[in-house]
């Protein structure tokens, strides 16, 4: 049955492919490759012929797909180091919108997974969606207790969807990485695995809760960003119950201008907030496109952001920190040799790269890019040219850091749609800087040992006895190798004792045997017995 299924769906696919002129796809693989011809006969090749660009082809292709495959356009728009500019614009663009499923389906999941009827959780609840995508919807509701709240609920059935689709999709990974010649530049099967993951982690609504509570615990004290509260008691693997926050939306820049907002203060501020979250907190927000940031209207002199929607989120260690930091200010430096020591020095780039060949590539990408003013240069696309010039030397670039590429491009975007004039370096630079600062020098020294202090403090008693058992054992090892030599120089001494013996009686026996042989006449086989044993005795002697 599953595989009939799967049958109807990729004839389906294939039709839809068809439909936008995408059987180019198709006949580009292997075996039907001497077939392209047959795409002259495609009706739609000439309807669609110079009307449509191959993104806007694959753009709609895919929302004809439905949800999950629009969930996977998304995803593969980040990955600009595979794809080309052209397509990726164009998956940018999709929408998750679709329409919402019945609240009367949602308030009977609601009250399954809390337990409970909806009238012992809230007041009020509007079974009209507030806002409806592929992986849930959302509705407002009002606790008991008064407090406006949202309520997210995840789709019925969505993990059966996902995980048919998600199946249908690494068939077609597998058959293009065989059969298609240009799947070598796209890699299908990592790039559905990236899709997998990143649908998947939507599926549990506890997960992007957490999310949302260590962020909102990182700008807690801060005028910068609110995070919205979590109402955990009603939280499930289903069912995500927030605060409900009033705001501006970000891309609304009419009516943040008619409310009387310094907009270059407003756009600064957003990139403060990006390098806070990857600098400091080490975890950033990895969904930051406008349709998730708001403005709060209240104070217009000293501008707070609002972030919703925190189901993807980006985490770097210190080595990933420092190989951003020193990177982007070798580059605004264009000090290149830097640049590409760096990336050999921090492992990025295998130890056999030649650092003058990384350097003349990364040269030629860049002196383009830099000859702009800074206020056009952007630091998401200086950081996708050299990802995709590092490709070329076997780079392996972490997911985390396309994450935080993408995130970085789309708050370039909005600041720069705040304020055009918006120069990236002058906010970014000091930042930068300042954290380099920070984490060399004496005074970094002395910051880990306070830290580790608490830590050193506790095993502090155990020290002692740690310190016994390794002479204890110190001790231990050297008896024995004592023991262990006076037993080989024993066994040496009678070694050298038998050997003389040895020979001796070997040397006797022999002339015995050769004095029987020519004075009497005696048993021949005593005679060779006498000479083969002092043969073997002579032997022995020499081993030792």
């Amino acid at each position: 049955m599953k595989s009939i299924s799967r049958f109807f769906r990729l004839i389906r696919i294939n039709f839809i492919l068809i439909r936008y002129n995408l059987d180019e796809i198709i006949f580009s693989m292997r075996w039907f490759y001497p077939l392209r011809f047959l795409g002259y006969f495609n009706p739609w090749y000439w309807v669609l012929k110079n009307k449509l660009s191959r993104g806007e082809r694959i753009r709609l292709a895919l929302e004809d797909l439905g949800p999950i495959f629009i969930k996977a356009g998304q995803v593969l728009s980040t990955r600009r180091d595979f794809l080309p500019d052209d397509i990726a614009d164009e998956l940018e663009k999709l929408q998750d919108r679709v329409p919402p499923f019945s609240g009367v389906i949602a308030k009977k999941m609601i009250e399954q997974a809390l337990q409970l009827p909806l009238d012992q959780v809230f007041q009020e609840f509007n079974q009209t969606a507030l806002a409806s995508a592929s992986i849930a919807q959302v509705h407002e509701a009002t606790l008991l207790s008064g407090q406006s709240v949202v309520v997210k609920v995840l789709r019925p059935n969505i993990k059966k969807i996902i995980e048919r689709d998600l199946d249908l999709l690494k068939t077609v990974a597998n058959l293009a990485e065989q059969y298609w010649f240009e799947s070598r530049h796209f890699k299908p099967k990592e790039m559905v695995g990236e899709i997998t993951q990143s649908l998947f982690d939507e599926l549990d609504l506890l997960r992007e809760g957490a999310n949302a509570s260590q962020l909102r615990r990182h700008f807690f004290h801060s005028d910068m960003l609110y995070v919205p509260d979590i109402y955990w008691t009603y939280s499930r693997h289903n069912v995500l119950v927030m605060e409900r926050i009033n705001g501006i939306p970000v891309h609304n820049i009419q009516a943040l201008k008619e409310a009387g907002f310094d907009m270059k203060k407003l756009a600064t501020r957003g990139i403060e907030i990006f390098f806070t979250q990857v600098f400091r907190d080490s975890f950033f927000h990895a969904d930051m496109h406008p349709g998730n940031i708001f403005v709060n209207p209240k104070n217009k002199e000293n501008p707070q952001y609002i972030a919703v929607d925190f189901g993807i989120v980006g985490s770097l260690n210190t080595k990933d920190q420092r190989y951003l930091a020193e990177n982007m200010i070798a580059f605004f430096k264009r000090d290149y040799q830097r640049v590409a020591e760096l990336h050999v020095a921090s492992g990025w780039l295998p130890p056999e790269t030649r650092i003058d060949q990384f350097e003349g590539a990364i040269r030629a990408v860049c002196e383009p890019i830099f000859e702009r003013p800074l206020k056009d240069i952007s630091f998401g696309q200086l950081l996708l040219r050299l990802f995709q010039t590092a490709r070329r030397f076997n780079i392996n670039i972490q997911p985390q850091l396309i994450l935080l590429q993408k995130t970085l491009l789309n708050i370039e975007g909005v600041g720069r749609q705040l304020y055009p004039e918006l120069d990236l370096w002058s906010t970014a630079a000091p930042f930068l800087e300042r954290w380099l600062k920070n984490q060399i020098g004496i005074k970094a020294f002395f910051r880990q040992v306070k830290n580790n202090l608490p830590y050193w403090s506790e095993k502090l008693p155990e020290i002692p006895g740690l310190l016994f058992d390794i002479l204890n054992q110190k001790r231990q090892e050297q008896t024995e190798m004592y023991f262990q030599k006076k037993i080989h120089e024993m066994e040496n001494q009678d070694k050298r004792n038998y050997r003389p013996f040895m020979a001796g009686v070997g040397s006797t026996l022999l002339l015995v045997s050769t004095g029987l042989f020519f004075l009497l006449p005696v048993n021949l086989l005593l005679i060779e017995l006498c000479g083969l044993t002092g043969l073997v005795s002579l032997l022995i002697a020499l081993s030792f």
